[in-house]
């Protein structure tokens, strides 16, 4: 059932006719389309022409969108009329756990456990991702007001279509291994295949005790929910492979936490993510089987995720080595990514590193805001393992325990080659990104070194990561040579002040760089696609705190706000302007610590 101020269903050919043949002249469109649909007899419903406008013009939005041959506006379904996947792929093809009561045990011979989320108290919804409800639940945004749904994402009501699962597996853990760990508070709703024949899993983080919840009490607390929630849907419009969320709620219900591990525990309300993903395997999901020899049902996994995420492995020789040598390439391309947009995820364990390589699992994550490759986000990290410049290492360390737990289905010497290709597939990608980011349309040799010298400047005049690739994309090359600087600009201009003989001769090296750029690209060229690789907004840990104090006490303004500027990072927004997004850090944000706790 569509809404009904907009009801493709309803609407007549012709209004379709009219857009196809006027949609090369959107103004004319709408100017005729708002005539159409004021005839109230014509359509039966009364429909905006605002709304109806909005639609035509804004055809780029991913929940408004025109298809003239099909339909108006997608508008979504109603929650009443939104259904799991009939066919429960897990337990149909998986050995679920005999044990139905819900205690903390160490389990074999099944994937999963069942379980149900335990019910919070007082649930309100602190925001949802219209985005993500529609493109990939096929959701009205309206839903949002719709209390069943409120009780549904908080775990209150159980869908009659659901499975209600948790995942067991294991994973290294700052390089040990670490046995059963499993999904200590997060539980499997059910599947959903969408209109774009997507399956989507649905998965509520938050929601109580498992099977698996060790000494954890099965919740997690509105501080974490809420940076996992924002950081989820800025990943994602960065274009970085990534998990989504589709709502976070909170509830009156509070835990203890120690944030710091200091000896200080207070009470902090717990809130509920339902995260959205293809597949919440994992590395560790392959090494529990291994270390557990527990072969057939390993291979059976295997297999399982070949057929429903590789399909195209399927025609191939050695599929198992054909995945491993996937893996390790998307692999490699995720933390290029992760590099080129200063992301450090802060606890990159084996149990949280996706089979399908997508950043999943946020926890003491971080955006560098001062360059500096030692950054550590997590300061539960005391040896910084999980550095940002450590990174890249640590995908390798990673891969090679995904190596070990397929080594009874492949040989060694030839995972090992491909384990060994990791490295130069990584520089490659790191480097393609890294082009982007400076404007460079053409391959050179010289160009690692070019990046390296403008990045140990930055290091030197301490300035912003972001901030100066992003002023760099907004500067014209005679204004650059002048240092002829925009009064806005706050970090660029930093680099000529610390080490001004050095920062002259990178900028001399770099404009005659782009004048070897291919097929002779315009300046103005340049700059617009400088600035689709250079978000002027990502989410700083101190814009996430501003959102976290105030939805503690109830506002939840700021969570609405960040969302839709972290919705459109690469594009000039006032609001976000007028709340300093692109602004200098407040000197209290340099003392924001983030931990594991959450």
């Amino acid at each position: 059932m569509c809404a009904k101020r907009v009801c493709p269903e309803t609407m007549p050919t012709l209004r379709i006719d009219v857009l196809r043949y006027y949609k090369s002249s959107y103004k004319t469109a709408v100017m005729i389309f708002s005539i159409l649909i004021s005839l109230p007899v014509l359509l039966g419903n009364v429909i905006n022409s605002v709304d109806v406008e909005a639609c035509l013009l804004n055809r780029t939005d991913k929940y408004l969108h025109m298809k003239y041959k099909s339909e108006v506006c997608r508008v979504g379904k109603d929650f009443d009329e939104w259904r799991f996947s009939a066919y429960s792929t897990f337990k149909l093809r998986f050995p679920i756990d005999s044990e139905k009561q819900n205690y903390v045990r160490k389990i074999s011979g099944a994937l999963f456990s069942e379980v149900k989320p335990t019910a919070l108290s007082n649930v309100k919804l602190v925001a949802v991702s219209n985005k993500a409800l529609l493109d990939i639940l096929d959701l009205n945004p309206a839903v949002q007001h719709n209390f069943m749904f409120v009780n549904f994402v908080a775990g209150n009501w159980l869908h009659p279509g659901g499975v209600y699962l948790s995942h067991r597996y294991g994973g290294h853990q700052f390089g040990y291994w670490a046995g059963q760990l499993g999904d200590g508070r997060a539980i499997l709703l059910g599947e959903y295949i969408n209109l774009n024949g997507e399956k989507w899993e649905l998965q509520l983080k938050g929601s109580g005790k498992t099977p698996y919840s060790r000494n954890g009490d099965g919740r997690a607390v509105l501080r974490s929910s809420v940076r996992e929630f924002l950081v989820s849907e800025a990943m994602y419009h960065l274009d970085i492979p990534t998990t989504r969320v589709a709502s976070l709620v909170v509830s009156d219900d509070t835990t203890w936490r120690d944030q710091f591990y200091d000896g200080h525990p207070k009470r902090e309300k717990t809130a509920v993510v339902l995260r959205l993903s293809k597949s919440w395997f994992r590395i560790g999901s392959l090494e529990i089987l291994h270390y557990s020899k527990e072969y057939r049902l390993l291979r059976q996994l295997v297999e399982f995720i070949i057929e429903d995420y590789f399909p195209w492995i399927l025609k191939k020789g050695n599929r198992f080595l054909i995945f491993f040598r996937a893996v390790v390439e998307m692999t490699a391309d995720l933390i290029a990514k992760w590099q080129a947009f200063g992301f450090a995820h802060g606890v990159c364990n084996t149990d949280n590193f996706s089979v399908l390589s997508i950043t999943m699992d946020y926890g003491p994550f971080g955006f560098m805001d001062t360059y500096n490759p030692g950054y550590i986000p997590n300061t539960s990290d005391d040896e910084g393992r999980y550095s940002f410049q450590n990174q890249p290492q640590v995908g390798y360390f990673n891969l090679e325990k995904l190596m070990v737990a397929l080594s009874s289905l492949m040989f060694y010497e030839s995972a090992k080659v491909i384990l060994d290709s990791y490295q130069h597939v990584f520089e490659e990608r790191y480097m393609f990104y890294m082009r982007k980011k400076l404007g460079l349309f053409n391959k050179e040799n010289e160009d690692k070194a070019l990046l390296q010298n403008l990045l140990e400047i930055m290091s030197l005049a301490r300035a912003d990561y972001t901030m100066t690739f992003r002023e760099l994309s907004e500067i014209t090359v005679k204004d650059l040579q002048l240092s002829n600087y925009p009064k806005a600009f706050w970090s660029l201009p930093k680099l000529g002040k610390a080490t001004y003989d050095l920062w002259v001769t990178w900028v001399d090296l770099y404009i005659k760089r782009l004048k070897r750029n291919k097929d002779g690209i315009s300046d103005v060229t340049r700059i617009s696609d400088m600035q689709d690789s250079n978000p002027r907004y990502i989410l700083r840990n101190y814009m996430a705190e501003k959102a976290i104090e105030l939805a503690n006490e109830g506002d939840f303004s700021e969570v609405k706000e960040l969302l839709l500027t972290l919705q459109n990072p690469f594009k000039y927004q006032l609001t976000a302007e007028s709340k300093e997004y692109a602004s200098p850090l407040p000197k209290w944000a340099k003392k924001l610590r983030i931990s594991c706790s959450s």
